[in-house]
């Protein structure tokens, strides 16, 4: 058989085209933007006394702002209209002196925010990062990812920017509004009175743009997520675009996703573009009022040219911490709807989770039970059913049977990456769902069709499958899986970078150092699935001298449509629509002249390999 595709996977989230699981899905706004913040604001409990000084910053650089336009008002009646020279310039050096302080303290208070910012936001990174590590691949079945990339990246980076700059500039802005209103109701509360008349108009504007703006956030997000998941996809699969010349239909697929990305940046924006015009319209507004009623008051003699001219600097200065307050309420908008995405995933459970009660697995014999198993991925689809076998301790267990049979499904649940619905796998008399699932799976070596390389050298890939292994024990291993050789050959041998997945070496290159890896690892239990099929006659003959060293005193559970490659095995087991239809060694099935043996005469009409 030549078609050698990976068979039976569970069901994906299907990310290549733009009419994927996320597609006319109708994402609405963050559910709960308050627990939201409170979730994110627990990550800045440690830093308490920092923030303390923060707030001791920020305030004094406020009060610094409101002394400014008090002095203004001082010069303009008591050195300008005297022609006090000297009083003037003193005043003109004591105001200097408050805006170069005011300045110090800006930068103090904005240098401890980024700090304790960054510090936050690695601990948020990491708790998400450790937190896909410990999900089940079911989980990762169903989600592209590009879309976990965005939220490590994207969302990150809007909680980025309302901590780094949005908190101390909101607390800023509020404390210079507060600040500004008492001295305006100090100095003249007619003048502050008509000050106050356009602010009921700033707070409804802010109000709006806010109902508006959260749920257009978190579609742009959302879509950006959907937007990466489309580029990893076709960066990775690169070759494969070009080979089959489909660069206009991955341009299409990608025009699709980044012209909604679009549309959702201009509806999440156009409000937060607006606000800034329409509150400088107002606060003009604001100062036309303040002019023309201190007009009427100087005329009046109620009120000198020096306080009208401090009122319309407060005035301004009032002004100005609404519109900023406006603008800020729509970044935080956007933080809390990353926020919401990030304790959307840390906040899902994994599907395979250790009993309370669960005990560690010490070193396997091997001795492999399946008994009357039945699974399925999608519920009611059933792709195993009635499934038991016995593989002694040292035996060599081929699964063959036609792409989608369940071969792989069967290594997949003795894996536990997933649970049976029915039945029960126990190895050496252990159920795996009573064991501690990561004892498992480190006594299980798997050598996979897909090799995957880490960007790194070619010792530290080898060195993955234990990591307290020595330069000496990965060499050795090395040599045992046939891989020294060519290894040897290498610019830096080994300690040569490959680059990303190994690229730039060959299929069988790769999977010889996957042997090694699973060398090193030293498993009790081997699974090889697929890991001759892609690779020349000559290569897979070092494969298999190395894969005959690897599964020695092993018990080993080999996957092959080659079917050249399993007629030594102890047991084969004929896998057919979930079902085991045929067991016995390649001469009783031969000799059955059933399933196994038409499908062995397929690949082999015309040859004495039989």
């Amino acid at each position: 058989m030549s078609n050698h595709r990976r068979e039976e996977q569970p069901p994906r989230a299907r990310r290549f085209r733009g009419h994927g699981p996320m597609s006319g899905r109708t994402i609405e706004k963050a559910k709960d933007p308050r627990s939201a913040l409170r979730r994110l604001l627990m990550y800045l409990n440690p830093y308490k006394v920092h923030l303390c000084m923060v707030v001791v910053l920020v305030v004094t650089s406020t009060l610094l702002s409101l002394v400014g336009p008090y002095l203004i008002g001082i010069s303009i009646d008591q050195f300008i209209a005297t022609g006090d020279v000297e009083g003037l310039l003193r005043i003109a050096l004591f105001m200097l002196g408050t805006y170069l302080a005011r300045a110090i303290t800006s930068m103090g208070s904005g240098w401890i925010m980024v700090t304790v910012a960054q510090r936050a936001l690695k601990t948020i990174r990491r708790e998400l990062f450790e937190h896909i590590q410990t999900l089940s691949l079911s989980f990762f079945d169903k989600r592209p990812t590009g879309d976990l990339m965005s939220r490590l990246t994207n969302d990150i980076d809007a909680i980025n920017q309302s901590l780094t700059q949005n908190v101390t500039q909101l607390i800023a802005n509020l404390l210079t509004s507060i600040g500004v209103l008492l001295m305006m109701v100090r100095l003249n509360i007619w003048l502050t009175l008509g000050s106050l008349l356009v602010f009921p108009i700033m707070v409804g504007i802010t109000a709006y743009v806010a109902k508006r703006t959260r749920s257009g956030f978190r579609n742009l997000q959302m879509n950006m997520g959907r937007l990466n998941a489309n580029m990893e996809e076709n960066l990775s699969g690169e070759r494969v675009v070009m080979a089959f010349q489909q660069q206009k239909a991955v341009l299409k697929s990608f025009d699709k996703i980044n012209y909604t990305v679009r549309d959702n940046g201009i509806q999440a924006m156009t409000y937060a573009l607006l606000i800034m015009p329409l509150m400088g319209i107002l606060s003009n507004l604001n100062i036309a009022v303040v002019a023309g009623l201190g007009g009427w008051l100087i005329l009046n003699g109620l009120a000198s040219v020096g306080m009208i001219a401090t009122f319309i600097s407060y005035s301004r200065l009032f002004a100005q911490p609404l519109r900023q307050i406006a603008n800020l309420y729509n970044n935080i908008q956007s933080a809390l709807a990353g926020s919401e995405r990030i304790f959307e995933i840390i906040d899902t459970q994994p599907e395979l989770q250790d009993y309370p009660e669960a005990v560690p697995l010490e070193k396997l014999e091997g001795d492999v039970i399946f008994s009357q198993v039945h699974f399925n991925y999608v519920p009611k689809i059933p792709v195993l059913k009635d499934v038991s076998f016995h593989a002694n301790p040292g035996q060599t267990i081929a699964l063959v049977g036609p792409t989608g049979a369940g071969k792989t499904t069967i290594v997949n649940v003795l894996t536990r990456f997933y649970d049976i619905q029915k039945g029960t796998i126990t190895i050496d008399g252990h159920d795996i769902r009573t064991v501690q699932k990561d004892t498992l799976r480190r006594q299980l070596g798997i050598v996979l069709q897909d090799v995957f390389l880490f960007s790194g050298t070619v010792l530290e890939n080898i060195r993955y499958g234990r990591l307290d292994a020595t330069d000496e024990e990965c060499i050795e291993a090395a040599k045992l899986a046939n891989a020294d050789n060519f290894v040897t050959r290498l610019p830096q041998g080994y300690k040569t970078l490959l680059s990303e997945r190994g690229s730039n070496l060959s299929q069988g290159q790769r999977q010889l150092l996957s042997i090694a890896r699973a060398i090193v690892a030293d498993p009790s239990i081997l699974i090889l699935d697929e890991a001759t099929s892609s690779v020349d006659t000559r290569t897979e003959i070092r494969i298999q001298e190395a894969l005959l060293r690897l599964m020695k005193d092993r018990t080993s559970f080999v996957i092959a449509h080659r079917l050249s490659t399993i007629r030594n095995a102890d047991l084969l087991l004929v896998v057919n629509d979930g079902c085991i239809i045929e067991r016995g060694t390649h001469e009783q099935l031969l000799a059955q002249k059933g399933f196994y043996y038409n499908l062995y005469m397929s690949q082999f009409k015309g040859t004495n390999l039989h």
